[in-house]
């Protein structure tokens, strides 16, 4: 499901108008906190638009929601632990979109990943990589339709998965982590796939292949860093263009002005060069392995998309220097 038919479909959710609270619980917060938190998000995040009334329905909605698992725990719990411990913004930008907010989505799908100028949408990508290796189509389909899965339940009349959202940690990894984890129930057969947990998202969210060969994965994340710097501002666009904004070689060779077939020799000279000298590095050091496939499968996503002269800034500056920028996205 696309951006567009996500905010359609955050406007039609059941939870875009105040219900009746389920069960009578503690005494709320005083109404001088309720007013101060509310007023400090809105100045964080002047994109959102929550109406009080609102406001006061999703802050009791989701305390209910985290004062049902601590129960589950038997652990005690009070609106003093629930405030303390709140991750107010993201709290308050996961409402405005549950509520159908055109431009909490539009933040929401440019919100940055705990990586350096790594997009949500980019961690997403990168992800669906991992998964679904040598598999262009599902790899975007999975990033395409998660937006509409986050407002759409399990299954019918089911609470939509973003609703599940109770502020408690950061929304970002969160929202991996629900990625991450719905992909994997189809993969549950896979060998060394797990789900996450349910703390915070660790920096390498899938068991690396060739267990136990740990050396071997920082060496080529070191040399593939040094090929990387060692690229020119042409090769550097066009990995951008194709890795990056996921464009096609028709696509790129269109934005260029260049023909096709260009753009695969390129590719082809490129991803040749790679496995060159990354092997050349990893031989020099004691690599005996004689199949690379799955270090650059599972890596060089990520470490293209932390590269910060693969940003999406830089490539708009390489391209605006040739009169060029990249096409709207579709509506």
């Amino acid at each position: 499901m696309d951006k567009e038919r996500a905010h359609r479909v955050g406007q039609d959710s059941h939870l875009a108008k105040p219900r009746a609270r389920s069960e009578p619980g503690p005494p709320g917060p005083s109404l001088v906190r309720k007013a101060l938190l509310y007023h400090y998000c809105r100045l964080q995040l002047p994109a959102a638009s929550l109406p009080e009334a609102t406001f006061d329905h999703h802050l009791q909605r989701t305390y209910d929601l985290y004062r049902a698992k601590q129960a589950r725990k038997g652990a005690p719990v009070s609106w003093d632990d629930y405030l303390e411990h709140l991750h107010a913004v993201d709290w308050f930008l996961c409402c405005a979109c549950l509520e159908g907010d055109r431009r909490a989505w539009e933040t929401l799908f440019a919100a940055r990943a705990n990586r350096v100028d790594c997009l949500l949408v980019d961690a997403l990508r990168a992800r669906a990589v991992r998964l679904f290796p040598r598999d262009e189509e599902r790899q975007e389909s999975a990033v395409a339709e998660f937006w509409g899965y986050l407002l759409a339940g399990e299954k019918s009349g089911s609470l939509p998965v973003l609703a599940r959202y109770d502020g408690q940690r950061p929304l970002v990894p969160w929202l991996i982590r629900v990625f991450q984890n719905r992909h994997i129930s189809v993969l549950r057969q896979a060998r060394g796939v797990q789900a996450l947990p349910e703390e915070d998202l660790d920096e390498h969210d899938l068991p690396f292949p060739h267990a136990g060969n740990g050396r071997w994965h920082e060496e080529f994340r070191l040399a593939a860093r040094q090929w990387l710097g060692q690229l020119g501002d042409n090769d550097l666009l066009l990995l951008g263009l194709r890795l990056r904004h996921r464009l096609s070689q028709r696509q790129v060779a269109g934005l260029l002005g260049i023909h096709e077939g260009n753009v695969s020799r390129q590719t082809a000279r490129l991803r040749d060069h790679c496995l060159e000298e990354i092997g050349r590095h990893l031989v020099e050091q004691g690599w005996t392995g004689d199949d690379l496939s799955e270090f650059v499968l599972k890596e060089m996503d990520s470490l293209v998309l932390d590269d910060p002269r693969l940003s999406a800034e830089r490539l708009a500056a390489l391209l605006a220097a040739r009169g060029k920028r990249l096409p709207a996205l579709p509506p």
